[in-house]
């Protein structure tokens, strides 16, 4: 068997963003296998822009990349109690696609903000978005990175024994969830 594709989203575009610091280190844990950041700089949804044009290549590469990915990471920052504003415009994009791509994908959901619940409230909104998509999300452990910028050495590893051995064991179901 191939090792396996795993995508990874990131809510923030900012590259360096504790949500990327955090996939990366997802990733890590994750390994062997290839790893593919997916970019989320994509125009706003706009049916006129969609009727016109139709599905902008940067969208149906996302989608491409989901389809083909064995298992997917989303991270998310908390924007006034939610995700991010990019993250949404990429769901609802990749929703005009044709296919299915996060059917019966395996998802984790982990989130990496400022303040003190870490992203608790993003990723439970984030959760419910997903639905519709009808992946196969992992329930836990779940990893809500509080005070995230105080959370990175220099090298970007995380520096909290409990956050890394949390997310190894998502990392760890998410692999097994995914058949590797």
């Amino acid at each position: 068997m191939s090792e396996p594709i795993l995508l990874s989203l990131s809510g923030s575009l900012r590259q360096s963003a504790t949500n990327r610091k955090l996939l990366r280190e997802a990733a890590r844990l994750f390994e062997p296998g290839t790893h593919i950041e997916a970019d989320l700089n994509l125009p706003l949804y706009d049916g006129d822009l969609e009727d016109g044009e139709g599905i902008p290549e940067a969208v149906q590469t996302l989608s491409d990349q989901i389809a083909q990915a064995h298992a997917v990471i989303i991270s998310t920052p908390e924007y006034n109690k939610g995700p991010s504003g990019v993250l949404k415009n990429a769901l609802d994009w990749v929703s005009r696609t044709d296919g299915r791509p996060w059917a019966d994908k395996p998802v984790a959901v982990m989130s990496a903000a400022a303040g003190r619940a870490g992203g608790e409230r993003a990723q439970m909104v984030l959760r419910g978005y997903m639905v519709p998509f009808q992946p196969r999300i992992l329930q836990g452990p779940e990893i809500h990175l509080a005070s995230s910028s105080n959370e990175f050495d220099e090298q970007g590893k995380l520096l909290s024994d409990r956050y890394e051995s949390s997310l190894r064991t998502l990392m760890q179901k998410l692999r097994a969830e995914a058949g590797f």
